[in-house]
């Protein structure tokens, strides 16, 4: 995970399967360096590989370009607080190996799962990427959004509400789970 820049590729007749996977490799180490150098001064990531770690997990988290740099403070914030990330896409990863999708909701009992990727259980970040982040991704990793928020859920709209209190957020989820319970 991680590795590969997520990308249209164009290719003829006679490439070959290295050769595209070589592309692939440069095109990441070439974005993860750009992002690199424009590093947000008050980043809390330390290296690269941090870096690539974090924008795995926005990608995961929304497929909503504008929301991306206001998760990504939102985990930074957290962790410069000391708190744990506690984001569900590291922990499908850690039941599924990001090998296939989990297909129903997450359980209490997930959350407990003993993975080095579970981080309801681990502080910090994972030790690796759980998927290959694109370009916004990359961008929000090193270019957070400036806000005092530390929690967000789904709106059930395809967005996410974020909050900067513990008790607005559990109205935030209160509100999501009368719109999901609505639909089923």
């Amino acid at each position: 995970e991680g590795s590969l820049f997520p990308d249209t590729y164009f290719y003829v007749w006679g490439d070959t399967r290295k050769a595209l996977i070589l592309r692939m490799e440069t095109l990441m180490k070439k974005a993860v360096a750009e992002q690199w150098d424009n590093l947000n001064p008050r980043s809390i990531l330390k290296t690269k590989a941090q870096l690539k770690i974090l924008a795995s997990i926005i990608e995961k988290e929304t497929g909503v370009k504008s929301e991306r740099a206001r998760i990504s403070a939102v985990f930074q914030n957290r962790l410069r607080r000391g708190m744990r990330l506690q984001s569900d896409p590291t922990v499908i990863y850690a039941l599924t190996g990001g090998k296939r999708l989990l297909n129903r909701r997450l359980t209490y009992a997930d959350l407990r799962k003993k993975s080095p990727y579970n981080t309801y259980l681990n502080d910090g970040l994972p030790p690796a990427p759980i998927a290959s982040p694109g370009y916004d991704s990359l961008k929000a990793a090193a270019q957070p959004a400036v806000s005092s928020e530390i929690y967000f859920v789904a709106d059930g709209m395809g967005g996410h509400a974020f909050a900067r209190t513990l008790s607005d957020h559990n109205r935030n989820v209160a509100k999501w789970r009368r719109k999901r319970n609505r639909v089923n």
